[in-house]
């Protein structure tokens, strides 16, 4: 029998938010094919890019989590970002390969400083 995985859907990663749309922005996705609930850091343009937890330029900060699925692998793309007043579910969060527990730690302090709170 033929097995499939279901991905990621839109916001299931999120616990609750504030009224509106006031816990999400717009941006734009430098690269990468990255689903919903992916843990997010900004480059240098002002760009999102997947968490570098390793990096040293600034994407090794975790800024905001993806809403919805997006494939920048052939360009940056727009995409909607949780990006303050929000609680998520940490087990729907989707880090990096490689990720460390401290290094897991330090993102979701960081992101509970910009107001994301993982649960």
């Amino acid at each position: 029998m033929t097995s499939f995985t279901e991905p990621r859907h839109t916001g299931e990663h999120i616990v609750s938010e504030a009224n509106g749309a006031r816990s999400r922005e717009q941006g734009t996705l430098a690269s990468g094919n990255l689903p919903a609930g992916a843990v997010l850091a900004l480059d240098t343009n002002g760009d999102y890019v997947q968490l570098a937890p390793g990096a040293s330029d600034g994407t090794e900060t975790a800024k905001a989590v993806l809403y919805g699925a997006v494939d920048a692998s052939g360009g940056p793309q727009p995409c909607t970002v949780h990006v303050r007043a929000c609680e998520v579910q940490e087990d729907a969060l989707t880090l990096p390969d490689g990720i460390t527990e401290p290094q897991t730690t330090t993102a979701m302090n960081d992101l509970i400083g910009v107001g994301i709170i993982p649960r």
